[in-house]
């Protein structure tokens, strides 16, 4: 047995035992005999130390509990720029995680149209202990609602979809419409922007009007507030009528209406303070029906009134979107998920695809939900064929930021303009990406109320008020919210004019799914996306919790950016 133990040993590094020539040493004299085998004693025995010691590590390696961390940074740059960035995400990432409960949430990353990051923290599927990895797939809830605004706006470039005819032009079965006795006429572009007067979840107009005003009075006490505390440093306002408005605002905080993507703005938990319905509160939000294609959902709200005439108000649907499928579907004489698969094919987005039941699709995450009692619990089984358009697609971190990228090229791709074409062009022409992503007035945006909504994409623009005061940078976002997952695909686009030319995209992409119900995201992307833009630009990362409080324009971005001032009254 010692003699196959010290077999181990030279594998293992060490050497034959040799004089003092250097040569093999032969056998031992019957003087030295004892101290001989003594030594060979030691060595095997460190041999034997050495393999269980390598045995053990090694298994512990394989078999042992897995990091509840999946990552893509294989020998990551846990030094400089980009590895403090990443530092800071994950940071940020594991936030939101534990404040909230999630099982598990999946980010991804890209610089300049390179994906930088991408991980998973938690579990896609707790039951059989599945790690989150960059390629789960997920649920994206509304983020839908951006891929078949594309689809339209292809459409549309190609001449065969007109924004401002009537609906019934592409569906004529979709009956006319009256509003106070008067014949309305509903639009592409105001399904485009939620601004058809089609409903949501909740059927009562009186109570979606209630809520209307109730929203419209809080902005407004807010902005009086805003004045007020102006007023008050000139004039000397009293300390009573501050409070007055603060009461106010305590009172109607959570009273205002909530949209799919609304219901995000609430923690993961069972919020029982609330005095509104959430989406989860309706049995539309839950429908198990198959329905075999889009002019068959149309059934479920095709009869309603509206809630308001069109064009006269903002009030986000995801019913709207699904009529906006069934125009799509009759424009391009083809079926609107064939179609929407060719879109996802073109953009090398293989991953996407619709959210069935039967399919196998792998790496696909379980989603959930807390109950009554604050436990996770499996969600409830839903079928999505009723809202396609706006809801109704899977996906993972990495095909939604080829589509961001793909996006933000098209964006700042250099027109010819009679010169020869010295890039490939985008997948839709920088003048069409610039009119779907430019804020329809009179919408608004639930997830970032400095924003207002355009086609299919929420969107901020950049703003200064004050001399070294807050900056507010330009960016475009659409969050999601459905049964058991929440979402977010974040654009935070480089200066175009401060680019070389050549060089799209330029700009960071954040995309965040998470399989839990109810979860804000959209804060969280965006301050992902500052670090990360820092680095882009070449400057420090932030020090502090909250980079968006400490992120200041470069000086290239002043001079090449012109500022839009704005006034606390607007």
């Amino acid at each position: 047995m010692s003699r196959c133990l010290c077999r181990l040993w030279k594998p293992l590094g060490g050497r034959a035992f040799t004089g003092s020539s250097g040569r093999a040493a032969g056998p031992p004299s019957r003087s030295r005999s004892r101290a001989w085998s003594w030594g060979r004693a030691q060595a095997c025995g460190l041999g034997l130390g050495l393999s269980l010691g390598l045995g053990l590590g090694l298994g512990a390696r394989l078999w042992g509990p897995q990091s509840e961390c999946q990552s893509e940074a294989d020998g990551e740059d846990v030094r400089g720029a980009l590895g403090e960035a990443k530092q800071r995400g994950r940071d940020l990432l594991q936030r939101v995680k534990d404040e909230v409960g999630a099982p598990g949430i999946v980010i991804g990353v890209s610089v300049n149209g390179k994906e930088v990051w991408s991980e998973g923290l938690g579990y896609a599927d707790v039951e059989n202990r599945v790690l989150c990895n960059p390629e789960t797939v997920m649920r994206i809830a509304s983020i839908s609602k951006s891929l078949t605004a594309t689809a339209v706006a292809k459409l549309w470039e190609a001449g065969k979809l007109d924004f401002d005819a009537p609906v019934q032009k592409y569906v004529p079965e979709f009956p006319e419409k009256e509003y106070e006795k008067e014949k309305v006429t509903i639009t592409t572009r105001l399904l485009l922007s939620h601004l058809s007067g089609i409903r949501h979840y909740e059927k009562d107009i009186k109570k979606v009007q209630k809520q209307k005003e109730k929203d419209k009075m809080l902005v407004k006490e807010e902005v009086e507030s805003k004045t007020s505390d102006q007023d008050g440093k000139e004039n000397g306002d009293t300390e009573k009528q501050k409070e007055t408005l603060k009461r106010r605002r305590e009172g109607d905080h959570n009273k205002r209406p909530k949209s799919e993507s609304d219901s995000t703005e609430n923690s993961g938990r069972n919020n029982k303070t609330s005095h509104i319905k959430a989406d989860s509160d309706y049995n539309e939000f839950y429908i198990k029906e198959k329905f075999d294609s889009v002019f068959k959902s149309l059934e479920l709200f095709e009869n309603d009134p509206l809630m308001f005439k069109p064009g006269s108000q903002f009030l986000y649907s995801t019913h709207a979107w699904t009529l906006l499928s069934a125009v799509v579907e009759r424009a391009a004489k083809q079926d609107f998920l064939q179609l929407m698969k060719k879109l996802f094919l073109d953009l090398d987005m293989l991953q996407t695809v619709p959210d069935e039941h039967e399919p196998i699709i792998y790496n696909r995450a379980r989603h959930y939900v807390y109950n009554k009692k604050g436990r996770l619990v499996n969600c409830p089984y839903v079928d999505c064929s009723y809202k396609w358009a706006g809801g109704g697609f899977l996906s993972t971190v990495h095909d939604l930021l080829r589509f961001g990228n793909a996006m933000l090229y098209s964006y700042q791709v250099e027109a010819p303009e009679g010169r020869e074409q010295t890039q490939l062009p985008g997948y839709l022409r920088p003048g069409t990406v610039s009119m779907i992503w430019s804020p329809v007035q009179d919408t608004e945006l639930s997830w970032d109320r400095e924003g207002r909504y355009a086609m299919g994409w929420g969107v901020v623009e950049q703003s200064q008020e004050y001399g070294q005061g807050r900056y507010r940078r330009h960016y475009l976002s659409h969050t999601g919210g459905a049964v058991g997952v929440s979402s977010v695909l974040l654009l935070l686009p480089g200066d175009p004019r401060g680019r070389p030319v050549g060089s799209p995209p330029q700009g960071v992409v954040v995309s965040i799914l998470c399989n839990l119900q109810s979860v804000n995201l959209n804060s969280t992307a965006l301050k992902i996306a500052l670090e990360f833009d820092k680095v882009r630009a070449g400057e420090p990362p932030s020090a502090t919790s909250d980079p968006t409080s400490q992120y200041q324009p470069t000086d290239q971005a002043k001079a090449s950016q012109p500022l839009k001032h704005t006034s606390t009254s607007s």
